[in-house]
């Protein structure tokens, strides 16, 4: 529970939503004009942090830097646009009470804003609207003869987000290929030898009219395909960061100041 010793802390902190969504940064806290403690925090979201929604914060939890709500960043976007002029009055609170579903504090009172750096922690030293501070500003006080002028300036930061996915496929396809193999094989030839000493004896062997076959068996090679699987090559994804410049652009208010009266030298 986050009660009045932490309000120190939640000057701009982040604001997570349950599924860790980060949903924007802290613009101003409301205490509870009873209690003191912490009630609601208007948080600024959109690109420039230029809106401003309310979130109750009875089931928030505080741990270093950030504030994680109850509620997601959906259900922040769709809440009832109330201005956060520094004051919530009671039908503004039973308004954010029945969109959050959250059971009201049944008293009258409603919230005021708290300003971080003052001695006092309660809602009665710290509170104030936003109007008395424009008003404070925009008119001069008793004994001093000079006003501040604000503008705004663009603040631009950067999210992450999924742009696509890449993925390797692997699959099998067929073709067809042509290799040359050296074959052998056996031929008959006729081959004829005189009678000579050498062979006279194996010529004059056996009997001397006779008929006679002889066989000779030829063989050759014939080529036999076959296929084995060798690894080529490994292929693998890999990411890498490249940095670049975009242009962004936003509307900024700035206050000018004119003077109306007589002529007086500058």
């Amino acid at each position: 529970m986050i009660t009045q010793n932490d309000l120190t802390r939640l000057d701009g902190a982040d604001v997570y939503g349950p599924d860790g969504d980060k949903i924007g940064s802290v613009g101003q806290i409301y205490l509870d004009t009873d209690t003191g403690d912490p009630e609601w925090v208007a948080v600024r979201t959109g690109l420039f942090g230029t809106k401003e929604t309310f979130i109750p914060l009875n089931q928030a939890t505080l741990s270093d830097d950030r504030i994680t709500v109850a509620h997601d960043k959906a259900t922040v976007k769709g809440a009832p646009r109330i201005d956060p002029d520094g004051a919530l009055s009671y039908a503004e609170e039973n308004e954010l009470y029945t969109y959050y579903g959250v059971r009201s504090t049944g008293t009258e009172s409603g919230s005021n804003s708290y300003t971080t750096g003052t001695e006092s922690g309660t809602a009665e030293g710290t509170s104030r609207t936003r109007q008395d501070d424009a008003d404070s500003r925009g008119r001069s006080t008793a004994g001093d003869d000079a006003m501040t002028r604000s503008e705004e300036r663009l603040v631009a930061d950067t999210r992450t987000e999924q742009t696509g996915k890449a993925r390797l496929r692997k699959y099998v396809v067929t073709e067809q290929q042509q290799v040359r193999v050296p074959v052998a094989r056996e031929e008959v030839r006729l081959e004829r030898e005189p009678i000579t000493d050498a062979n006279r004896g194996d010529a004059y062997a056996g009997a001397d009219i006779t008929e006679a076959e002889h066989e000779v068996t030829l063989r050759a090679e014939r080529p036999v395909v076959d296929t084995e699987t060798v690894p080529v090559e490994r292929v693998r994804l890999g990411k890498e960061t490249v940095r670049d410049e975009e242009t962004v652009s936003g509307e900024v208010r700035k206050e000018q100041i004119e003077f109306d009266g007589p002529d007086v030298r500058r």
